[in-house]
């Protein structure tokens, strides 16, 4: 009698614990950083530094009425310039991009506005993209320095492209 009790109680135990796991919600976790565009190239290079206390929302919006925002959330980046945001639940049926908010440098606060250069990072938020972790990396995301620094002229050469962003 004793033995077939502790069989039931167990079996119930695996079946909530199956029923637990089985309903809770996905959670995601979005990483990435934020730096200082000290050449104002619109990338990470050398001379690049990182943003510690720089400001990023993460935002999903249904892909047919981008003003319906189904997620919104807010984060500021630590001492290596770098955020973790967790959203619960898939998204896979809308848009999700992480933006810049607010520079802690006044010297390196300015967002490119132009649409082709736009500073987001466009992430998918679901468990149907082949993606097995619940990380996921956005691209790196950098406020442009007002001034670029002096050695700036010898990388841009050194990477083979002019001032005016040509190549060479």
């Amino acid at each position: 009698m004793a033995k077939s009790t502790i069989i039931i109680v167990a079996s119930a135990l695996c079946f909530l614990s199956f029923l637990g796991s089985a309903c809770a919600k996905e959670r995601y976790f979005v990483e990435g950083t934020v730096y200082c565009d000290t050449c104002r190239v619109q990338f990470l290079t050398k001379l690049s530094e990182t943003l510690e206390g720089a400001t990023v929302r993460v935002e999903c919006a249904q892909v047919d009425n981008s003003k319906n925002v189904t997620f919104s959330k807010e984060a500021v980046t630590d001492i290596l310039g770098t955020y973790q945001v967790e959203v619960h639940g898939d998204h896979e049926e809308d848009t999700c991009e992480v933006t810049l908010l607010k520079s802690p440098r006044k010297d390196c606060s300015e967002v490119d506005r132009e649409s082709h250069l736009q500073q987001a990072a466009r992430i998918s938020i679901t468990k149907n993209n082949g993606i097995v972790s619940p990380v996921r990396q956005a691209n790196p995301l950098g406020f442009l320095k007002k001034e670029r620094l002096p050695g700036c002229a010898d990388l841009l050469k050194e990477l083979g492209i002019k001032e005016d962003g040509t190549f060479i």
